[in-house]
């Protein structure tokens, strides 16, 4: 082989490379990558907490429940919802890798090493061969770029929905402890509820047998004291019931989660934590279904772009390079070896519709994929809206509920004072007492009722918001709801 022979193959083989890079610019259409949503349109944001564990728990910080914020860590690294989404990821991002790989040389390491008998040498003959190996399928159309753009898109979607769990599990924390709070503190009302009671039964107990009390108001007495320990004992069921969801959802044990909430008291909420004044609308663009949803999009139009080149020309490359070494009879020598080649061109002739078949299955996923993102952002905005009334109608109802605790209690404290001096029947005091007794469970449930809601409101944004930030002209910040008008 001449070394001018050699230098025209070089230059061949050269050119075809640089024909092939050239046809690889040439990417097929395929449907957009984004689409317009509903409201808002365009969005561009990082996930909540900037997808930073550390971030999640010091939004939780802010309520200054130290006991809080460390259940919710802990849940973190038990939860099997944390535990698939993760997994989810890794298979997401293993996939990523090997889609990438395909825009690259494939380069294998070969070595053979044989001994037989060589007629030509007369004798025995040792032959070895050490040599590298590499193949290329250029990317004539942009199918394998399109494979990796959508793995690429789908490994941001599992990223988003690992950050998905891990705010779902924050939250389901959050209220399964904020139910047990204020399950204690509707025990606590009941609690002194039936020490009202007793005492009353015990002092109609003793005017009965001085003759001063009918048996008929003893005996209504000595049934609302019953009844108020049934209900006492129904609620402390409640709380028990909440304190083991605790448990399985944080993996503390049962006593020393028993010590840890009674080392540390409920923690008065501040009003301003309540005060959401508004809520940037681009928010809602960090919730990790959206994102999620809108990374899909992008991997359907890249599985378009992927099914459409599967219908044109492909062309690979191949070539070696190595070094064979040989012995017979005393005598060994040793050569450099190298090829490049063959490039082969698959052209695509008849396949009875398969290929076009993909390309329809394709862009029905798109399509689909479409419809589900505006159905998702649809959904966050419903979601948002929903939490921001509920909470603005607490804020409002709160000032009454408060004023009509504090009136019937001052009212049952009126009568009980008649009723010991003999100026108000037992009917009239069990009246009164019920009253009072529904007025302050009312206003325990109301507040229950705003953290509940302050809690969804953080899910429904996807994971918090800073109520500081502005939005730009073309995404208006959410505004809070009217609450309902007052009756």
């Amino acid at each position: 082989m001449t070394s001018e022979f050699l230098a025209h193959l070089h230059l061949r083989t050269i050119a075809v490379s640089a024909l092939a890079l050239s046809l690889a610019a040439c990417a097929l259409p395929r449907p957009p990558a984004q689409i317009e949503a509903p409201t808002p349109a365009q969005w561009h944001a990082a996930l909540p907490h900037e997808g930073s564990v550390a971030q999640l728990q010091n939004w939780w910080e802010r309520t200054d429940d130290p006991l809080l914020a460390m259940l919710i860590r802990d849940a973190q690294t038990l939860s099997p919802t944390m535990a698939t989404a993760r997994s989810q990821f890794e298979q997401a991002r293993a996939a990523q890798v090997a889609a990438g790989s395909a825009l690259l040389p494939a380069v294998d390491a070969q070595g053979s090493a044989s001994r037989g008998f060589n007629q030509q040498a007369g004798g025995i003959a040792n032959t070895a061969q050490l040599g590298v190996q590499a193949g290329w399928e250029l990317d004539l159309f942009g199918l394998n770029r399109a494979g990796h753009e959508a793995a690429t898109e789908r490994l941001e979607g599992a990223r988003a929905q690992w950050h998905a769990a891990r705010v779902s599990v924050a939250a389901e924390v959050a209220q399964q402890y904020s139910n047990w709070r204020y399950c204690q503190r509707q025990w606590g009302v009941l609690r002194d509820d039936v020490k009202s009671r007793e005492q009353t039964a015990r002092l109609s107990s003793d005017s009965e047998r001085a003759g001063f009390t009918s048996p008929a108001n003893a005996a209504l007495a000595a049934a609302s004291y019953s009844d108020g320990k049934v209900r006492l004992a129904q609620q402390r069921l409640q709380c028990d019931i909440g304190l083991k969801t605790l448990v399985a959802l944080t993996g503390h044990e049962e006593p020393t989660l028993r010590t840890e909430l009674a080392a540390a008291p409920a923690v008065s909420l501040s009003e301003a934590l309540f005060s959401v004044d508004h809520i940037p609308a681009r928010v809602v663009a960090q919730r990790p279904d959206v994102y999620a949803a809108e990374r899909e999009v992008a991997a359907a139009s890249a599985d378009v772009g992927s099914a459409e080149a599967e219908r044109y020309p492909r062309l690979s490359i191949s070539g070696s390079i190595g070094r064979l070494y040989m012995g017979a009879q005393g005598m060994s020598g040793s050569s450099n070896i190298w090829s490049v080649g063959p490039l082969a061109l698959s052209l695509p002739i008849f396949d009875a519709g398969r290929r076009k078949a993909q390309v329809t299955a394709a862009q029905a996923r798109y399509d689909a994929a479409a419809v589900n993102y505006r159905a998702q952002v649809r959904q966050a905005a419903s979601e948002v809206e929903q939490a921001l009334t509920q909470l603005a109608s607490t804020r409002e109802r709160s000032a009454d509920a408060l004023s009509a605790a504090a009136g019937y209690r001052r009212s049952f404290e009126a009568t009980q004072a008649l009723w010991n001096g003999g100026l108000a029947s037992q009917l009239d005091l069990e009246n009164a007492r019920r009253t009072a007794l529904a007025s302050e469970q009312a206003l325990v449930t109301l507040e229950h009722e705003r953290m509940t809601a302050w809690i969804q409101l953080y899910r429904a944004a996807g994971g918090g918001w800073d109520a500081h930030a502005s939005d730009s002209p073309d995404h208006p910040e959410a505004p809070v709801p009217p609450a309902p008008p007052a009756h």
